[in-house]
């Protein structure tokens, strides 16, 4: 893999954040209207909030995070680690 692929991999990593960033805030501020609206009672917002948001908080530290952490050469070097130790 080369420079321009590793780089074209972390900026669609990026979009793909931004993206679904993007639709969780738009849906959930809908569904807490309707929820708002609809039954002000009970939360139940709250669940697609959380649990989305954990998959959003996923994306962030893919793209951000830990990006180039376990790339292709992470891989390389892990494989020739293993490689010397059935050496032995």
């Amino acid at each position: 893999m080369n420079d321009y692929d590793r780089v074209a991999q972390r900026v669609d990593k990026k979009i793909h954040f931004y993206r679904n960033f993007i639709a969780y805030v738009i849906v959930n501020a809908f569904l807490a209207m309707v929820n708002y609206f609809a039954s002000p009672d009970f939360w139940w917002v709250l669940f697609p909030v959380i649990f989305w948001g954990i998959g959003v908080f996923a994306d962030f530290l893919k793209a951000f995070v830990f990006a180039g952490t376990f790339d292709e050469e992470y891989r390389q070097r892990k494989i020739a680690e293993e490689m010397e130790k059935m050496k032995l």
